[in-house]
């Protein structure tokens, strides 16, 4: 019930330089858990903002008369990937030796921030809903930690999709979730929900 929120949350979105996509943002109302009104959209042309400072930007909402303000930062990645499983990050046995000394017990308190990494091997889905009319779907895969977020490419026509990705995130807080979600690609409609698992990093 507020015409002036404050929200002061922080999300980070992995953008890969070889894609040129706009920054989309929505703003909604909510009456009720039923009622949804969308109040307006921006957009951010990430390609045109300066890199290694943080941006303050004042955006109009289309549609409305209000505004929102945002602080974004364009920096390079750190701790972050997306790889094929043939070239797994982690099966490399010296990389697993400087991994093993940097979290050592005697480097514990070297650096606070530096919890830890989470790597996540993608290999398939089996036994699918279909959510075509064809009888199969087009899923793809979305990987959730914080608020940090990952997919895997979209197989077509498949119920039984084979990925083979290997993702890394920085552990921020080791009481975080990972949330793994099934999605079928809908053209330019919202994906459809295929199934969800939630695996707590203190289970791992």
């Amino acid at each position: 019930k507020s015409a002036n929120p404050q929200w002061r949350e922080q999300f980070d979105f992995h953008y890969f330089s070889d894609r040129k996509d706009m920054l989309d943002i929505e703003v909604w109302r909510k009456d009720n858990k039923k009622h949804e009104e969308l109040l307006g959209t921006c957009q951010v042309d990430i390609t045109a903002l300066p890199m290694k400072q943080t941006n303050r930007l004042e955006l109009p909402l289309e549609k409305h008369r209000a505004s929102l303000l945002m602080l974004i930062a364009v920096a390079p990645c750190t701790g972050v990937s997306i790889s094929d499983l043939c070239v797994c990050p982690l099966e490399d046995p010296s990389e697993r030796q400087q991994i093993s000394q940097r979290y050592c017990i005697k480097n514990s308190f070297w650096d606070i921030k530096d919890i830890g990494f989470l790597q996540v091997k993608v290999l398939k889905a089996v036994d699918l809903l279909a959510a075509d009319f064809s009888g199969k779907s087009d899923p793809f895969c979305v990987l959730e930690l914080g608020n940090d977020s990952l997919q895997t490419h979209t197989v077509y026509k498949n119920l039984n999709p084979e990925w083979n990705k290997v993702f890394t995130f920085p552990i921020k807080d080791i009481h975080d979730v990972l949330e793994v979600t099934v999605f079928d690609e809908d053209g330019d409609k919202p994906p459809d929900f295929l199934g969800k698992v939630a695996i707590p990093l203190l289970s791992v």
